[in-house]
């Protein structure tokens, strides 16, 4: 799977298991809601200082982000 779709896919899992809607999570971030919409949407690259952004307010470490997740949501 490529980078992005993971990443991606990745941020969706761990708002949704927040259950945070993407404009409360853009907020945690420090981010706007259309930038985290375009992540978990896999058409945006991102900086490693909005990745560590994510991570924070996630409260996982980074590397976490980069691992594709074989847990299906529900």
């Amino acid at each position: 799977m490529e980078i992005i779709k993971v990443f991606g896919s990745n941020v969706r899992y761990y708002r949704t298991k927040m259950g945070v809607s993407q404009e409360k999570f853009a907020e945690m971030c420090g981010l706007h809601r259309t930038y985290i919409s375009d992540i978990e949407r896999f058409n945006r690259s991102i900086s490693l200082d909005n990745i560590q952004k994510i991570a924070d307010a996630i409260g996982i470490d980074t590397y976490k982000l980069f691992i594709e997740n074989t847990e299906e949501e529900t």
